[in-house]
């Protein structure tokens, strides 16, 4: 890889102006611009991020961290184009881990993102008491949490209303006649399970309907768990006539069930997905779900990053985006 000295030897100029062009200085005239960006590409100079770090008046990397708990779940791919666009826009680019909700793997990440002097971090914690990421703000490092939030730590928070997504969904499959309503949520220990939960068990009391603990199952948001406790679910004695199932991929994992027992939907059962499919309208019938507004979840996120970054001291703040119930034809 070509060093400074021989760009700068290539156009002729001082190793100072070539770090001039390289940080888009004004005191470098267009003519001697072009010729040192000409010399740049001509011996495929790439800088180094640590010396450029050091190079730049504002001290930063100009780079941030996103880490995702699954990147094959569409709802945390829309979050990374959103927090990828704004970054994008900011002149900031993007360092994107999958953590496969597990709280080593986000652990090794957090570390990595550290050592690369990323200048601030968006991700879900794994947990309410995720002690990686209370460890990773302690160090002063920018924090802006998405989806989920944590009890002992005050970040700034992107979330969607929950609660009243899953009151609304319920709600909706009340109205359609049914009283006994299978609950999938995924993992109690994560705040957006609780909240939709929550919504589950006002929707039935507003209706005074009796909750059967029977009809409620947690699992890990993944396909594998929707498909096993829908199975469950179905297979008892007084089974729920509907299923309101808290995340898209353990919702796939539900529909799976419902078709290997040769169920119709929604005659047999109906069912209610917490997040949009980009394929919902193709199944048969198309899926009524509540759709989370998850690319704007991401800008937001990234957003409030750079404030952040610009100003530490500042109070940390809670953005709530407001989901939209798409009635469609599984209800």
């Amino acid at each position: 890889m070509a060093s400074l000295q021989e760009v700068a030897q290539r156009a002729k100029v001082s190793i100072a102006t070539v770090s001039r062009v390289l940080n888009k200085s004004d005191k470098v005239v267009p003519e001697t611009r072009a010729v040192v960006q000409q010399a740049l590409r001509e011996l495929g100079y790439r800088p180094s991020r640590v010396a450029r770090r050091l190079r730049m008046k504002d001290g930063r990397a100009h780079l941030v961290g996103l880490i995702i708990p699954d990147i094959q779940n569409p709802f945390y791919a829309e979050i990374a184009r959103g927090v990828e666009d704004a970054a994008y826009a900011a002149e900031y680019a993007l360092l994107l881990c999958n953590s496969d909700e597990n709280p080593e793997k986000e652990r090794f990440y957090l570390n990595v993102m550290l050592s690369e002097s990323v200048d601030g971090i968006v991700l879900p914690p794994f947990d309410d008491t995720d002690a990686a990421v209370i460890e990773i703000a302690a160090t002063g490092m920018p924090v802006v949490c998405v989806d989920r939030s944590m009890a002992k730590l005050k970040t700034d928070l992107v979330e969607v209303d929950n609660h009243r997504g899953a009151f609304e969904a319920v709600s909706h499959l009340l109205a359609k006649g049914h009283e006994h309503i299978g609950l999938i949520e995924g993992r109690s220990q994560v705040s957006t399970s609780r909240e939709r939960r929550r919504g589950y068990l006002d929707a039935l009391a507003e209706r005074e309907i009796a909750v059967r603990k029977d009809l409620m199952r947690a699992g890990d948001f993944k396909q594998d768990s929707g498909r096993i406790l829908a199975n469950e679910l179905l297979a008892l004695r007084k089974p729920p006539t509907a299923l309101f199932v808290c995340n898209n991929l353990m919702t796939v994992g539900a529909l799976a069930t419902i078709h290997q027992r040769g169920l119709r939907v929604p005659q047999d059962v109906a069912i209610v997905g917490f997040d949009d499919l980009p394929w919902a309208e193709a199944l048969d019938p198309p899926l009524t779900v509540v759709r989370q507004p998850a690319y704007e979840v991401g800008r937001e996120a990234m957003e409030l990053l750079l404030k952040r970054i610009m100003d530490p001291d500042r109070a940390p703040v809670t953005v709530r985006l407001l989901p939209e119930m798409v009635t469609r034809s599984s209800t």
